[in-house]
């Protein structure tokens, strides 16, 4: 048995903290002398390890509190996973130190790839095989969700990009991903603003009409006035972010992806995807100036 204090000096973690993880019921003391003071066996330093480990990986208390709490909860798979973990961790702050003394040389360099998404991609993973009938109600399927994780794989270079633009940093977008998928169902049905509802609603017409009949050719005015429509609600409502390649290129290349192309397909018609790429590619060629 060690005292508090011992455990404090072997660990070094401060006596209050171990005091919090007993009063939150994280970790509690093996027992209590008769004078009140806790005592930690070696089961109990075997779980404040694991509690240091899920730690260093991210982990809130709650949520490893609610780890160590599952009765199907394996100490050895624990430890592969967080050995897979720190792995990938350390892969990663390898690539950003590389890409820091290519900086500090003075090399001119505006990689992304250092800053992988593999905790984002892993948390979308978690999510399909959790809220699986959350999927097919928001996806159409399995599959169709599959492929939105592979396009995140193949984009993941500038989707990085646009997360540290926006969030400052690939741990806050991961964060703030997580958050949503923990929320998904709540945020898609009740918190979603008044106003980005209108602009959904917008859209929606807009694509709509455009994919109304697709006989038609996309270099009509009646068309190209559509796209025009589409093109000054995503500038009016974007954010302002700035992408590597005039976005219009990016919203032909989204459509021209096999998971955009089935849940576009899907929603209006066999082969509007493609058309939509068409007749965007037209206005970008067309009005060189303003898809930049």
């Amino acid at each position: 048995m060690k005292s508090i204090s011992q455990v404090a000096k072997l660990t070094g973690i401060s006596i209050r903290t171990l005091q919090y993880y007993d009063e939150i019921d994280l970790l509690k003391p093996s027992e209590l002398t008769s004078s009140g003071y806790r005592l930690y066996d070696e089961n109990a330093l075997q779980a404040l390890q694991q509690i240091l480990f899920f730690k260093e990986l991210g982990f809130s208390l709650k949520e490893i509190k609610e780890i160590l709490e599952n009765p199907d909860f394996d100490r050895i798979a624990a430890f592969k996973k967080q050995k897979e973990l720190f792995l990938l961790k350390r892969n990663r702050i390898n690539r950003l130190i590389q890409l820091l003394e290519r900086l500090e040389k003075g090399e001119h360099c505006t990689s992304f790839k250092e800053f992988d998404l593999s905790d984002y991609i892993s948390a979308l993973e978690d999510f399909k095989t959790n809220q699986a009938e959350t999927v097919t109600k928001h996806w159409g399927s399995i599959e169709n969700f599959d492929m939105f994780i592979q396009k995140i794989r193949d984009d993941e270079d500038q989707v990085a990009k646009l997360a540290i633009q926006q969030f400052g940093s690939v741990e806050n977008y991961t964060e703030q991903m997580k958050y949503n998928l923990e929320h998904f169902s709540e945020i898609m049905e009740t918190r979603l603003p008044e106003e980005a509802k209108e602009i959904a609603k917008q859209s929606d017409i807009l694509y709509g009409k455009l994919t109304a009949d697709l006989s038609i050719n996309v270099s009509t005015p009646e068309i190209q006035s559509i796209v025009h429509s589409i093109d000054v609600l995503i500038r009016d409502n974007g954010g302002g972010v700035s992408l590597a390649k005039p976005y219009i290129y990016v919203l032909i290349d989204a459509y021209s992806n096999d998971y955009i192309r089935s849940i576009t397909d899907k929603k209006y018609k066999k082969g509007a995807s493609d058309y939509i790429a068409k007749a965007f590619r037209y206005y970008a060629e067309h009005h060189p100036s303003d898809s930049n």
